[in-house]
C-alpha cells in the first residue's frame, strides 16, 4: 500500500473513533453529527480512489516490465575505433570484409618556357612533364602557365579472408586526367569539368591477380619523390593494363594486353596497332630488406601489325633493373635502367615507337635505353629534397625511320618539399629537359612546378 493510502486509512479511522465518541440521543441526529457522516463518507470515496489509482498503476508497471523483458537486448559495441555506420558497408561481401577508402586531392601550378616552339594547349605536356612532347624546330618567345587538380585521385579497396585462409582483394582507383585530353573531356573555359579516367581494377586471389594495375615489368617502388607526376619520366618503365599474375614468394610472371606502336616508313605518323595474337609476357624477381630493394624483370611481346600485303610482325624484348638503395636514416638513392628491343610503350610514356615500317613494307623492331637516378633527402620531418637525373636514346635505322623522330632526350630535376602538418605536402621543383633528333635539331623545356597535395 502506498504512503498516500495509508495516511488516508489512518484519517478515516480517527475520524470514526470520534464519531463514535460522540454523544448520541435516542430519537434524532443533530446537524453535528450529520456533517460528520457527510465527511466520513466522502473519505471512504477518496480511499476508493486512491486504491483504485495504486492498482492501475502497478499493472502498468507490471505490463511495462514484461514489454521491456521481451525486447531483444541492445547490442554492445566492439572495442576500439567504431565503425562509420551500424549496418554494412558491403551487404553483398563475404562476411568480415573490411573496406577501405583514401586518395588525395593534388594541386599544381607550372610555369613553361619552351623556345623551340609551344606544346599544344590542352595536351598532357601541359599537365606533367612529357619528353615527347618537347617542341624541337619551331619557336616562340613566351613563357606559358597551366593550373589544374587533374591528378587527384580516390581509390575503394575490399579485403576478405575466408574460414579456410583464403584471401581476396578487390581495388578500384580513378583520377581525373581523363586520358590525357582535355579537348576531348574537359575544358578550361567557364567550368574545367575533366573527365574521370580509370587507373586501377582488379581483384587478387592468394597469388593470383586479374584485372587493370601497374605492369609487372615495371617496378613502383622505385620512382623518385617528385613533385611532377613522374619526374624522371624518359628513364622510367611506366605502363598500367590489363595483366594476368601470378606472384610465389621473390618471383612473379604475367600475361598482359598486347599492343604495338608502328612509325611509318619515313617517319611521317605513328600509328597503333591492336592485331597482336600474343600477350606480352613478364618476369620478375626481387629481394629486399632494411638496406632497399633490387629487383630485375624482363619482357617478352610479340610486334604485329595489319598492312595491306598481309600481318607483318617482329619479337620485342627487354630487361629492367631498379631498386632503392638506403643510405641512412635521412637518406636514400633510388635507381632503373632499361634496355631492349621493342621496348618502346614501355618506356617513357611512349617516347619512341616499338617498331618501324622498313620499305618491303615489313616491321623492324626499335632499339631503346633508358635509365634515371635520384638522391632523396630528409633534412628534417617537414622538409626533403630530391636532386634527381633521366635519360633515355633510341638507335633508329634513319633509312626507315626518316631524320625527324627522337634520338635521345635527358633531363634535370631539384625540388624542395615542405610538409607544415601530416599528410600535407607544399612542393617546388625546377626542370630542365632536351630533346634532341637524328637530324640534330634540339629542342628545350624550363619548368617551375608547384603544388599542393593533401594524403586522407
Amino acid at each position: 500500500m502506498s504512503f498516500a493510502t495509508k495516511i488516508a486509512t489512518t484519517a478515516l479511522s480517527a475520524a470514526i473513533v470520534a464519531a463514535c465518541a460522540l454523544p448520541q440521543t435516542a430519537h434524532a441526529q443533530s446537524e453535528r453529527e450529520l456533517a460528520l457522516e457527510a465527511r466520513v463518507a466522502e473519505l471512504e470515496r477518496m480511499v476508493q480512489s486512491l486504491v483504485s489509482q495504486q492498482q492501475t498503476l502497478t499493472t502498468q508497471q507490471q505490463a511495462t516490465a514484461q514489454q521491456l523483458d521481451a525486447m531483444p537486448a541492445a547490442r554492445s559495441l566492439p572495442a576500439g575505433t567504431q565503425p562509420v555506420q551500424a549496418t554494412s558497408i558491403m551487404p553483398n561481401a563475404l562476411a568480415g570484409t573490411r573496406f577501405s577508402y583514401g586518395g588525395f586531392i593534388k594541386f599544381d601550378a607550372m610555369a613553361t618556357d619552351t623556345p623551340d616552339g609551344l606544346i599544344a594547349d590542352g595536351s598532357a605536356g601541359r599537365l606533367f612533364y612529357l619528353p615527347g612532347a618537347i617542341p624541337v624546330g619551331g619557336s616562340n618567345d613566351d613563357a606559358y602557365t597551366d593550373v589544374h587538380a587533374q591528378f587527384s585521385r580516390f581509390w575503394f579497396g575490399a579485403d576478405s579472408e575466408t574460414d579456410n585462409g583464403d584471401k581476396l582483394k578487390a581495388y578500384l582507383e580513378f583520377d581525373l586526367f581523363g586520358g590525357g585530353s582535355n579537348a576531348l573531356l574537359g575544358n578550361e573555359v567557364a567550368t574545367n569539368t575533366h573527365g574521370l579516367a580509370l587507373r586501377q581494377a582488379y581483384v587478387s586471389w592468394n597469388k593470383w591477380l586479374a584485372g587493370q594495375t601497374w605492369s609487372n615489368f615495371q617496378d613502383t617502388a622505385a620512382l623518385p619523390d617528385a613533385v611532377d607526376f613522374v619526374g624522371t619520366t624518359e628513364g622510367t618503365i611506366f605502363v598500367r593494363q590489363a595483366q594476368i599474375r601470378y606472384t610465389n614468394g621473390p618471383w612473379s610472371v604475367s600475361l598482359e594486353n598486347p599492343e604495338t606502336t608502328v612509325q611509318a616508313f619515313g617517319g611521317a605518323t605513328r600509328s597503333n596497332s591492336e592485331n597482336n595474337v600474343l600477350p606480352d609476357a613478364t618476369a620478375r624477381w626481387i629481394t629486399k630488406g632494411d638496406w632497399g630493394h633490387f629487383t630485375v624483370a624482363g619482357l617478352l611481346r610479340q610486334l604485329r601489325v595489319n598492312t595491306p600485303g598481309g600481318d607483318q610482325s617482329d619479337t620485342g624484348a627487354a630487361l629492367s633493373a631498379s631498386g632503392k638503395f638506403v643510405l641512412g636514416p635521412s637518406d636514400d638513392i633510388r635507381y632503373m635502367v632499361n634496355a631492349g628491343s621493342g621496348i618502346g610503350r614501355y618506356l617513357g610514356f611512349g617516347i619512341s615507337a616499338d617498331a618501324v615500317a622498313n620499305a618491303g613494307g615489313d616491321i623492324d623492331a626499335i632499339d631503346g635505353y633508358g635509365a634515371f637516378a635520384a638522391w632523396r633527402h630528409v633534412f628534417s620531418p617537414k622538409v626533403r629534397t630530391n636532386l634527381m637525373y633521366s635519360t633515355a636514346m633510341f638507335d633508329n635505322d634513319k633509312v626507315n625511320t626518316g631524320f625527324g623522330v627522337t634520338e635521345k632526350v635527358h633531363s634535370f630535376h631539384a625540388n624542395v618539399i615542405y610538409t607544415p602538418i601530416a599528410k600535407l605536402d607544399v612542393g617546388a621543383e625546377l626542370i630542365w629537359a632536351q630533346r634532341q633528333l637524328e637530324d640534330a635539331r634540339e629542342g628545350d623545356l624550363r619548368r617551375l612546378h608547384m603544388s599542393v597535395k593533401y594524403n586522407f
